[in-house]
């Protein structure tokens, strides 16, 4: 088993969008956190996981998007400070969603997310159930396994092959890939994507006012780095 590559892995998700890049049928359709987390000083402390589920993030941020020569991991990139700013957001709590019931766990992906369970359940389940499995099969952790081994326990959960007792592992690797790629492509001011670095990868400008003189120059990489929300460049 070795890591994806990552150019190949970002062209996907890129020109195939969201819906590409969760082929486990179970997952639903996540609706995209926008919210702006509070700045923070010094190092992060999360604000809603655990310690042994923010090891978990990490290491998992890793996985999905690992470090080569094209750029930093996910978690350099800020991708589980995205997450756990979401999670006290109202996208956390699934104040954007009908949550009023009647749920039906047991239906066809494409009418939508018919369970009773918010992202904060989701994540704060399936990370659980996902490292007692790795325990279980590997005896430690997902944090503590080694880097094939993370990669393998990941190819199993994305594709079904392992069964959760709280919640739909589909669902749940579902909202993590999703997620991650939010954080990895948003603002950086959403507390992911730091210093831009997806953002200088693919070559997107970002905020910029202006870029009219470059619509129509196809294949012409763009020469100036990204703009912020913030103001921040890179």
């Amino acid at each position: 088993m070795t890591q994806p590559d990552r150019r190949g892995f970002l062209r996907t998700l890129v020109s195939a969008g969201p819906a590409a890049a969760l082929a486990v049928g179970a997952a639903p359709a996540v609706g995209h956190a926008v919210e702006t987390p509070e700045a923070s000083g010094g190092a992060y402390a999360p604000r809603y996981f655990t310690a042994a589920e923010w090891r978990f993030l990490r290491a998992a941020a890793d996985i999905l998007i690992p470090a080569d020569e094209n750029g930093p991991g996910g978690a350099a990139v800020g991708i589980p400070e995205f997450i756990d700013g979401q999670m006290e957001m109202p996208y956390g709590h699934g104040k954007l969603w009908f949550m009023g019931g009647p749920f039906h766990p047991e239906v066809a992906p494409e009418l939508g997310y018919q369970l009773d369970l918010v992202p904060r359940d989701i994540y704060r389940r399936g990370i659980g159930n996902f490292d007692a499995w790795c325990v279980k099969t590997h005896g430690r952790p997902f944090a503590d396994l080694a880097v094939a081994e993370q990669t393998a326990a990941m190819h199993d959960l994305e594709a079904g092959r392992i069964v959760f007792a709280d919640v739909p592992s589909a669902t749940f690797f579902g909202f993590l890939l999703t997620n991650t790629k939010e954080g990895f492509f948003a603002d950086p001011i959403h507390g992911g994507n730091k210093g831009m670095a997806s953002w200088k990868m693919i070559g997107f400008p970002g905020v910029r006012a202006d870029y009219m003189d470059w619509i129509d120059r196809p294949n012409t990489p763009y020469p100036y780095g990204p703009v912020s929300i913030s103001g921040e460049r890179a």
